[in-house]
């Protein structure tokens, strides 16, 4: 699989994770007079996140060589099952809501814990030796972009499409696990 291929199959997932995290938001009431600060924090979050983990994952590519394939293979089909399997409560959106109304320090939890997903990604584009700055502009762009979405959708459209684009993408990543593993045999 070459490098712009893996980066895509990356960086779809993840536009995906944060548009599920956006339509609940606008589910939940987000004020639309604010999307272009919650775009700016989720986009900045979600650029930062996959460098720290591209940091950690770098060095460790080098040090168990072979391997790193299938180690940055079974990273992300953990993370795509995570995100299938594990369920949100009913008040998700509410909670994630009141997150953003109570100042700097719960946006920037709500930033990071939107991200987090970002940082094992950026782990295994360092074993896989990824194009780091090209993933982080266009993980950066596209959270940007979904967040906007996001938000304008949900305001209109409901839960559904927030579970619907969380299973994509956990069914995404999963394949894509599994398809770098059996690409090294």
């Amino acid at each position: 699989m070459g490098s712009a291929l893996k980066l895509i199959a990356l960086v779809v997932p993840l536009g995906l994770d944060t548009l599920g995290v956006a339509i609940v938001l606008g589910i939940a009431g987000f004020p639309a007079e604010r999307r272009m600060q919650l775009s700016l924090l989720f986009g900045a979050f979600e650029t930062a996140m996959p460098l720290i983990g591209v940091a950690l994952g770098a060095p460790l590519g080098h040090a168990v060589g072979g391997v790193a394939t299938y180690i940055a293979a079974g990273v992300i089909g953990l993370l795509g099952a995570y995100m299938l399997f594990a369920r949100g409560d009913e008040d998700e959106g509410e909670r994630l809501l009141a997150m953003t109304r109570r100042g700097l320090w719960s946006a920037m939890a709500l930033g990071a814990s939107i991200s987090l997903d970002g940082l094992a990604i950026g782990f295994s584009a360092g074993l896989l030796h990824l194009p780091i700055v090209a993933m982080a502009i266009a993980i950066g762009v596209q959270a940007f972009v979904v967040t906007q979405i996001g938000v304008r959708v949900g305001a209109r459209v409901g839960e559904r499409m927030r579970e619907a684009a969380e299973r994509v993408a956990g069914v995404a990543l999963v394949a894509l696990g599994v398809v770098l593993a059996l690409t090294q045999v």
